[in-house]
Protein backbone atom coordinates (compact mmCIF):
# COMPACT_ATOMS: atom_id res chain seq x y z
CA UNK A 1 0.00 0.00 0.00
CA UNK A 2 2.76 2.21 0.51
CA UNK A 3 4.29 1.76 -3.06
CA UNK A 4 0.63 2.31 -3.66
CA UNK A 5 0.52 5.58 -2.73
CA UNK A 6 3.65 6.71 -4.16
CA UNK A 7 2.53 5.54 -7.67
CA UNK A 8 -0.64 7.32 -7.28
CA UNK A 9 1.41 10.14 -6.28
CA UNK A 10 3.80 10.13 -9.46
CA UNK A 11 0.39 9.13 -11.26
CA UNK A 12 -0.92 12.55 -10.22
CA UNK A 13 2.34 14.23 -11.74
CA UNK A 14 1.60 12.93 -15.00
CA UNK A 15 4.35 10.00 -14.49
CA UNK A 16 3.42 7.04 -17.52
CA UNK A 17 2.93 4.82 -14.37
CA UNK A 18 2.30 1.03 -14.99
CA UNK A 19 0.74 -0.46 -11.57
CA UNK A 20 1.46 -4.21 -11.19
CA UNK A 21 1.01 -4.12 -7.28
CA UNK A 22 -2.39 -4.16 -6.43
CA UNK A 23 -4.92 -7.31 -7.37
CA UNK A 24 -7.59 -5.04 -8.60
CA UNK A 25 -9.07 -6.48 -12.17
CA UNK A 26 -8.60 -3.73 -14.81
CA UNK A 27 -11.85 -3.69 -15.60
CA UNK A 28 -14.89 -2.70 -14.57
CA UNK A 29 -18.39 -4.75 -13.32
CA UNK A 30 -20.21 -6.89 -16.38
CA UNK A 31 -22.50 -4.87 -17.73
CA UNK A 32 -25.41 -7.06 -16.27
CA UNK A 33 -24.16 -5.39 -13.08
CA UNK A 34 -24.34 -1.71 -13.94
CA UNK A 35 -27.68 -2.45 -15.43
CA UNK A 36 -28.40 -4.16 -11.69
CA UNK A 37 -27.10 -1.35 -9.65
CA UNK A 38 -28.66 1.26 -11.83
CA UNK A 39 -32.05 -0.04 -11.74
CA UNK A 40 -31.79 -0.49 -7.48
CA UNK A 41 -30.48 2.96 -7.06
CA UNK A 42 -33.55 4.31 -8.82
CA UNK A 43 -35.85 1.80 -7.31
CA UNK A 44 -33.96 3.17 -3.74
CA UNK A 45 -33.03 -0.27 -2.86
CA UNK A 46 -29.75 1.67 -0.56
CA UNK A 47 -31.24 0.63 2.80
CA UNK A 48 -30.31 -1.99 5.34
CA UNK A 49 -30.88 -5.98 4.48
CA UNK A 50 -30.94 -9.25 6.57
CA UNK A 51 -27.65 -9.43 8.24
CA UNK A 52 -26.95 -12.74 6.07
CA UNK A 53 -28.22 -10.93 3.03
CA UNK A 54 -30.80 -10.88 0.54
CA UNK A 55 -32.51 -14.05 0.23
CA UNK A 56 -32.24 -13.63 -3.69
CA UNK A 57 -28.76 -13.35 -3.37
CA UNK A 58 -27.83 -16.23 -1.20
CA UNK A 59 -30.40 -18.28 -3.38
CA UNK A 60 -28.17 -17.07 -6.75
CA UNK A 61 -25.00 -17.99 -4.97
CA UNK A 62 -26.50 -21.66 -3.68
CA UNK A 63 -27.55 -21.65 -7.66
CA UNK A 64 -23.91 -21.28 -8.81
CA UNK A 65 -22.79 -23.98 -6.70
CA UNK A 66 -25.11 -26.15 -8.40
CA UNK A 67 -24.11 -25.16 -11.66
CA UNK A 68 -20.44 -24.77 -11.54
CA UNK A 69 -19.26 -27.59 -9.05
CA UNK A 70 -22.45 -29.57 -9.02
CA UNK A 71 -22.89 -29.11 -5.54
CA UNK A 72 -26.00 -28.76 -3.68
CA UNK A 73 -26.44 -25.90 -0.96
CA UNK A 74 -28.96 -24.65 1.15
CA UNK A 75 -29.21 -20.92 0.41
CA UNK A 76 -29.97 -20.45 4.59
CA UNK A 77 -25.81 -21.48 4.96
CA UNK A 78 -24.54 -18.68 2.78
CA UNK A 79 -23.93 -15.09 4.51
CA UNK A 80 -23.56 -12.12 2.26
CA UNK A 81 -20.50 -10.33 3.93
CA UNK A 82 -18.53 -6.74 3.12
CA UNK A 83 -16.16 -7.91 1.21
CA UNK A 84 -14.23 -11.27 1.93
CA UNK A 85 -12.35 -8.78 4.62
CA UNK A 86 -15.51 -8.76 6.78
CA UNK A 87 -16.17 -13.07 5.98
CA UNK A 88 -12.47 -13.43 7.85
CA UNK A 89 -13.36 -11.53 10.36
CA UNK A 90 -16.65 -12.87 11.17
CA UNK A 91 -14.94 -16.77 10.79
CA UNK A 92 -12.11 -15.74 13.13
CA UNK A 93 -14.63 -14.28 16.17
CA UNK A 94 -16.70 -17.09 15.81
CA UNK A 95 -14.52 -20.04 15.52
CA UNK A 96 -11.70 -19.13 17.79
CA UNK A 97 -10.45 -17.56 21.11
CA UNK A 98 -7.59 -15.81 22.31
CA UNK A 99 -4.22 -17.90 22.06
CA UNK A 100 -5.91 -20.46 19.71
CA UNK A 101 -3.19 -21.05 17.09
CA UNK A 102 -4.09 -20.99 13.30
CA UNK A 103 -2.62 -22.19 10.77
CA UNK A 104 -1.61 -20.34 7.07
CA UNK A 105 0.73 -20.83 4.32
CA UNK A 106 3.90 -18.63 4.00
CA UNK A 107 3.58 -16.68 1.53
CA UNK A 108 0.35 -15.77 1.46
CA UNK A 109 -1.96 -13.09 1.72
CA UNK A 110 -0.80 -10.73 4.54
CA UNK A 111 -4.20 -9.88 6.35
CA UNK A 112 -4.52 -13.22 7.25
CA UNK A 113 -1.72 -13.04 9.63
CA UNK A 114 -2.63 -9.26 10.43
CA UNK A 115 -6.42 -10.15 11.66
CA UNK A 116 -5.30 -12.98 13.19
CA UNK A 117 -3.31 -11.28 15.06
CA UNK A 118 -5.15 -8.36 15.88
CA UNK A 119 -8.10 -10.84 17.52
CA UNK A 120 -4.98 -12.08 19.69
CA UNK A 121 -4.55 -15.45 18.23
CA UNK A 122 -1.49 -16.64 17.25
CA UNK A 123 -0.12 -17.37 13.74
CA UNK A 124 1.21 -20.80 12.62
CA UNK A 125 2.78 -20.16 9.06
CA UNK A 126 3.80 -23.32 7.10
CA UNK A 127 6.25 -22.61 4.68
CA UNK A 128 4.25 -23.54 0.90
CA UNK A 129 7.92 -24.48 -0.42
CA UNK A 130 8.82 -23.22 -3.95
CA UNK A 131 8.30 -24.60 -7.92
CA UNK A 132 5.83 -27.10 -8.46
CA UNK A 133 5.90 -27.77 -4.80
CA UNK A 134 4.62 -24.21 -3.84
CA UNK A 135 1.54 -25.17 -1.54
CA UNK A 136 0.11 -26.42 1.19
CA UNK A 137 0.44 -30.28 2.34
CA UNK A 138 -0.96 -32.17 4.52
CA UNK A 139 1.60 -33.80 5.82
CA UNK A 140 3.01 -30.53 6.54
CA UNK A 141 -0.20 -29.12 8.45
CA UNK A 142 0.25 -32.41 10.88
CA UNK A 143 3.81 -32.12 11.70
CA UNK A 144 2.48 -28.44 12.77
CA UNK A 145 0.00 -29.92 14.61
CA UNK A 146 2.24 -32.70 16.10
CA UNK A 147 4.44 -29.65 17.34
CA UNK A 148 1.54 -27.80 19.16
CA UNK A 149 -1.90 -28.66 18.66
CA UNK A 150 -4.22 -25.91 15.56
CA UNK A 151 -7.47 -25.05 16.19
CA UNK A 152 -7.48 -23.74 12.44
CA UNK A 153 -6.33 -24.28 9.37
CA UNK A 154 -6.40 -21.52 6.43
CA UNK A 155 -5.61 -21.61 2.38
CA UNK A 156 -6.06 -20.27 -0.60
CA UNK A 157 -6.36 -22.06 -3.57
CA UNK A 158 -5.29 -20.03 -6.25
CA UNK A 159 -3.20 -18.46 -4.02
CA UNK A 160 -2.18 -15.18 -3.56
CA UNK A 161 0.46 -14.19 -3.74
CA UNK A 162 1.84 -17.33 -5.77
CA UNK A 163 -0.94 -18.12 -8.26
CA UNK A 164 -0.31 -21.74 -6.65
CA UNK A 165 -3.71 -24.14 -7.71
CA UNK A 166 -3.86 -27.13 -4.67
CA UNK A 167 -4.73 -30.64 -6.19
CA UNK A 168 -7.70 -32.75 -5.94
CA UNK A 169 -6.05 -34.83 -4.58
CA UNK A 170 -3.88 -32.55 -2.05
CA UNK A 171 -7.16 -30.59 -0.98
CA UNK A 172 -8.62 -34.20 -0.02
CA UNK A 173 -5.70 -34.75 1.77
CA UNK A 174 -5.79 -31.92 3.56
CA UNK A 175 -9.14 -31.60 4.38
CA UNK A 176 -8.94 -35.31 5.29
CA UNK A 177 -5.82 -34.97 7.90
CA UNK A 178 -7.65 -31.80 9.13
CA UNK A 179 -10.88 -33.99 10.34
CA UNK A 180 -8.50 -36.52 12.14
CA UNK A 181 -7.07 -33.95 14.18
CA UNK A 182 -10.27 -31.74 15.13
CA UNK A 183 -8.44 -28.87 13.22
CA UNK A 184 -11.16 -26.13 11.39
CA UNK A 185 -10.85 -25.61 7.86
CA UNK A 186 -11.21 -22.61 6.41
CA UNK A 187 -10.85 -22.58 2.59
CA UNK A 188 -10.39 -19.03 0.37
CA UNK A 189 -11.75 -19.76 -2.78
CA UNK A 190 -11.70 -15.81 -3.57
CA UNK A 191 -9.71 -16.63 -6.91
CA UNK A 192 -11.95 -19.26 -7.96
CA UNK A 193 -12.67 -19.19 -11.77
CA UNK A 194 -9.18 -17.89 -12.08
CA UNK A 195 -7.35 -21.21 -13.06
CA UNK A 196 -5.98 -22.26 -16.59
CA UNK A 197 -5.25 -24.93 -16.86
CA UNK A 198 -7.61 -27.18 -14.32
CA UNK A 199 -11.49 -27.37 -13.38
CA UNK A 200 -12.44 -25.18 -10.01
CA UNK A 201 -12.57 -27.96 -7.08
CA UNK A 202 -14.64 -26.58 -4.01
CA UNK A 203 -13.65 -27.97 -0.46
CA UNK A 204 -17.23 -28.70 -0.82
CA UNK A 205 -17.05 -31.07 -3.00
CA UNK A 206 -14.86 -33.25 -0.16
CA UNK A 207 -16.34 -32.11 3.01
CA UNK A 208 -19.58 -30.76 3.74
CA UNK A 209 -18.16 -29.26 7.67
CA UNK A 210 -15.69 -26.90 5.95
CA UNK A 211 -15.91 -22.97 6.01
CA UNK A 212 -16.30 -21.52 2.05
CA UNK A 213 -15.09 -17.93 2.21
CA UNK A 214 -15.40 -16.36 -1.51
CA UNK A 215 -16.09 -12.67 -3.19
CA UNK A 216 -17.20 -10.95 -6.03
CA UNK A 217 -13.91 -8.79 -6.34
CA UNK A 218 -11.80 -10.59 -8.80
CA UNK A 219 -13.22 -13.03 -11.27
CA UNK A 220 -16.44 -10.73 -11.55
CA UNK A 221 -14.29 -7.09 -11.31
CA UNK A 222 -16.38 -6.32 -8.02
CA UNK A 223 -13.28 -4.83 -5.41
CA UNK A 224 -14.72 -1.63 -4.64
CA UNK A 225 -18.38 -3.02 -4.38
CA UNK A 226 -17.47 -4.50 -1.24
CA UNK A 227 -19.65 -7.66 -1.52
CA UNK A 228 -18.39 -11.23 -0.80
CA UNK A 229 -20.13 -14.54 1.06
CA UNK A 230 -19.55 -17.59 3.17
CA UNK A 231 -20.57 -20.65 2.59
CA UNK A 232 -21.05 -22.33 6.63
CA UNK A 233 -21.99 -25.51 8.28
CA UNK A 234 -25.15 -25.29 9.82
CA UNK A 235 -24.36 -24.84 13.77
CA UNK A 236 -22.58 -22.05 12.36
CA UNK A 237 -25.34 -19.66 10.89
CA UNK A 238 -26.75 -18.31 13.70
CA UNK A 239 -23.18 -17.27 16.04
CA UNK A 240 -22.22 -15.45 12.34
CA UNK A 241 -25.68 -13.71 11.87
CA UNK A 242 -25.14 -12.56 15.43
CA UNK A 243 -21.55 -10.94 15.22
CA UNK A 244 -22.76 -9.88 11.06
CA UNK A 245 -25.11 -7.81 13.04
CA UNK A 246 -23.43 -5.94 15.45
CA UNK A 247 -20.49 -5.30 13.22
CA UNK A 248 -21.91 -4.36 9.91
CA UNK A 249 -25.47 -4.50 9.96
CA UNK A 250 -25.43 -5.98 6.85
CA UNK A 251 -23.54 -5.52 3.72
CA UNK A 252 -24.91 -2.91 0.90
CA UNK A 253 -27.93 -3.48 -0.46
CA UNK A 254 -27.20 -1.77 -3.63
CA UNK A 255 -24.22 -3.89 -3.83
CA UNK A 256 -26.55 -7.41 -3.08
CA UNK A 257 -28.99 -6.33 -5.81
CA UNK A 258 -25.78 -5.70 -8.48
CA UNK A 259 -24.62 -9.11 -7.94
CA UNK A 260 -27.05 -11.43 -8.46
CA UNK A 261 -26.76 -9.81 -12.14
CA UNK A 262 -22.97 -10.95 -12.10
CA UNK A 263 -23.26 -14.62 -12.61
CA UNK A 264 -25.48 -13.56 -15.75
CA UNK A 265 -22.40 -11.89 -16.89
CA UNK A 266 -20.33 -14.96 -17.63
CA UNK A 267 -19.73 -14.45 -21.51
CA UNK A 268 -17.78 -10.96 -20.62
CA UNK A 269 -15.71 -11.78 -17.80
CA UNK A 270 -14.70 -14.97 -19.53
CA UNK A 271 -13.15 -12.45 -22.53
CA UNK A 272 -11.50 -10.63 -19.41
CA UNK A 273 -10.10 -13.96 -18.07
CA UNK A 274 -8.92 -14.46 -22.09
CA UNK A 275 -7.15 -11.09 -21.51
CA UNK A 276 -5.39 -12.56 -18.59
CA UNK A 277 -4.42 -15.67 -20.23
CA UNK A 278 -2.88 -13.55 -23.14
CA UNK A 279 -1.03 -11.62 -20.28
CA UNK A 280 0.18 -14.69 -18.60
CA UNK A 281 1.70 -16.02 -21.72
CA UNK A 282 3.59 -13.17 -22.16
CA UNK A 283 4.70 -13.23 -18.95
CA UNK A 284 5.67 -16.71 -18.52
CA UNK A 285 8.02 -16.02 -21.25
CA UNK A 286 9.69 -12.73 -20.73
CA UNK A 287 9.77 -12.84 -17.17
CA UNK A 288 12.53 -15.78 -17.00
CA UNK A 289 14.40 -14.46 -20.15
CA UNK A 290 15.07 -11.22 -17.97
CA UNK A 291 16.33 -13.47 -15.49
CA UNK A 292 13.49 -13.28 -13.11
CA UNK A 293 12.65 -16.91 -12.17
CA UNK A 294 9.49 -18.09 -10.85
CA UNK A 295 9.06 -19.02 -7.25
CA UNK A 296 6.15 -20.83 -7.86
CA UNK A 297 4.13 -21.50 -10.95
CA UNK A 298 1.28 -19.07 -12.48
CA UNK A 299 -1.63 -21.97 -12.16
CA UNK A 300 -4.30 -19.20 -11.38
CA UNK A 301 -5.21 -16.26 -10.01
CA UNK A 302 -3.57 -13.04 -11.89
CA UNK A 303 0.41 -13.38 -10.49
CA UNK A 304 3.78 -14.14 -10.97
CA UNK A 305 5.49 -14.62 -8.16
CA UNK A 306 9.54 -14.35 -8.93
CA UNK A 307 12.48 -14.32 -7.35
CA UNK A 308 14.42 -11.59 -7.23
CA UNK A 309 17.83 -12.57 -5.64
CA UNK A 310 19.57 -12.07 -9.02
CA UNK A 311 19.24 -8.51 -8.65
CA UNK A 312 18.96 -7.83 -4.89
CA UNK A 313 18.29 -9.01 -1.31
CA UNK A 314 15.86 -6.14 -0.84
CA UNK A 315 13.17 -6.96 -2.19
CA UNK A 316 11.85 -3.59 -1.09
CA UNK A 317 14.41 -1.34 -2.42
CA UNK A 318 14.00 -3.05 -5.98
CA UNK A 319 10.37 -2.19 -6.06
CA UNK A 320 11.05 1.65 -4.83
CA UNK A 321 13.97 1.74 -7.58
CA UNK A 322 11.73 0.32 -9.74
CA UNK A 323 8.72 2.86 -9.49
CA UNK A 324 11.39 5.81 -9.76
CA UNK A 325 13.30 4.89 -12.55
CA UNK A 326 10.81 3.31 -15.14
CA UNK A 327 7.47 3.98 -13.11
CA UNK A 328 6.46 0.13 -12.43
CA UNK A 329 4.90 -0.67 -9.22
CA UNK A 330 5.19 -4.08 -8.38
CA UNK A 331 4.61 -5.55 -5.12
CA UNK A 332 7.85 -6.92 -2.73
CA UNK A 333 7.35 -10.21 -1.09
CA UNK A 334 8.03 -8.90 2.72
CA UNK A 335 4.32 -8.69 3.53
CA UNK A 336 3.72 -12.19 1.98
CA UNK A 337 6.98 -13.80 3.23
CA UNK A 338 8.45 -12.07 6.60
CA UNK A 339 11.36 -14.90 6.12
CA UNK A 340 12.28 -15.01 2.73
CA UNK A 341 10.21 -12.08 0.72
CA UNK A 342 13.15 -10.12 1.03
CA UNK A 343 14.25 -11.83 -2.17
CA UNK A 344 10.80 -11.93 -4.33
CA UNK A 345 8.42 -10.06 -6.02
CA UNK A 346 4.73 -10.37 -6.77
CA UNK A 347 4.08 -8.75 -10.51
CA UNK A 348 -0.39 -8.97 -11.14
CA UNK A 349 -1.31 -9.07 -14.80
CA UNK A 350 -4.35 -8.05 -14.31
CA UNK A 351 -3.84 -4.56 -16.16
CA UNK A 352 -4.47 -4.24 -20.12
CA UNK A 353 -2.37 -6.05 -22.66
CA UNK A 354 -0.98 -2.87 -23.91
CA UNK A 355 0.28 -2.15 -20.22
CA UNK A 356 1.84 -5.48 -19.89
CA UNK A 357 3.45 -4.80 -23.06
CA UNK A 358 5.20 -1.91 -22.44
CA UNK A 359 6.40 -3.14 -18.85
CA UNK A 360 8.40 -5.93 -20.19
CA UNK A 361 10.03 -3.63 -22.63
CA UNK A 362 10.72 -1.13 -19.80
CA UNK A 363 11.83 -3.70 -17.51
CA UNK A 364 13.85 -5.85 -19.98
CA UNK A 365 15.58 -2.76 -21.04
CA UNK A 366 16.34 -1.82 -16.92
CA UNK A 367 16.89 -4.99 -15.67
CA UNK A 368 19.88 -5.98 -18.37
CA UNK A 369 21.40 -2.53 -18.24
Amino acid sequence: MDLLAKANHQRSLGAPVISMAVGQPADPAPKTVLLAAEKALKDGRIGYTDALGLRSLREAIAQHYADHYGVSVNPSRIAVTTGSSAAFNLAFLVYFNPGDRVAITRPGYPAYRNILKALGLEVVEIGAGEGEDSNLTAEALAVAHAEKPLKGVLFASPANPTGAVLSAKELRAIIETARERNIRVLSDEIYHRLSYDTEDMTALQVADDVTIINSFSKYYCMTGWRIGWMVLPESDIRPVERIAQSLYISAPELSQHAAIAAFDGTAELELVKERYRRNRALLNVQLPAMGLKFAAPMDGAFYAYCDVSKFTNDSMELAHKMLSEINIAATPGRDFDPLDGHRTMRFSYAGSEAEMQEAVRRLSGWLGR
